[in-house]
């Protein structure tokens, strides 16, 4: 059981990554309707990720893996999983963003957004792909049995 929920965990992981990487794509270039609603459709896999993500992990730490003692006294743990919850909790302003775009996408228009807008949703996927490489760094030195 405990080598399916790694398999799982790792699966949304990569899941996750991917759909940081399509959204960072798309928020770069210019807004059309298609790509609108695949920035749409990209941020709700992203979501559903996300929540497996979560749900996976903290099943692997209290019932499947070490015990909740061992990864609460680990500080590349806590940081990871730190980072992990800012960046969802940042990451809301991305898919609010994207959600209020429904009208003008069932309308078959193409949605309007600020510069300003645009600046913080883009500035928070760049912070989304560099919390992915602090995450994978603690990921690593956790498997290492490091920085306990």
């Amino acid at each position: 059981m405990s080598t399916l929920f790694a398999f799982l965990h790792h699966l949304c992981a990569f899941t996750l990554v991917a759909a940081v990487a399509i959204e960072f794509t798309l928020i770069r270039s210019e807004l059309t309707l298609s790509s609108a609603r695949r920035l749409q459709a990209t941020d709700l896999v992203l979501g559903v990720a996300a929540g497996a993500l979560l749900l996976i992990g903290l099943l692997r730490v209290f019932l499947f893996e070490k015990g909740a003692s061992y990864y609460f006294h680990s500080h590349a743990f806590l940081t990871k999983f730190a980072l992990f919850i800012v960046v969802g909790l940042l990451s809301i302003i991305p898919t609010l963003e994207f959600l209020s775009w429904g009208e003008a996408l069932t309308a078959g228009q193409v949605p309007a957004i600020s510069a300003k807008k645009l600046r913080l949703v883009t500035g928070i996927i760049h912070g989304e792909l560099f919390a992915i490489i602090i995450i994978l760094l603690c990921a690593a030195i956790m498997a290492r049995g490091g920085w306990v």
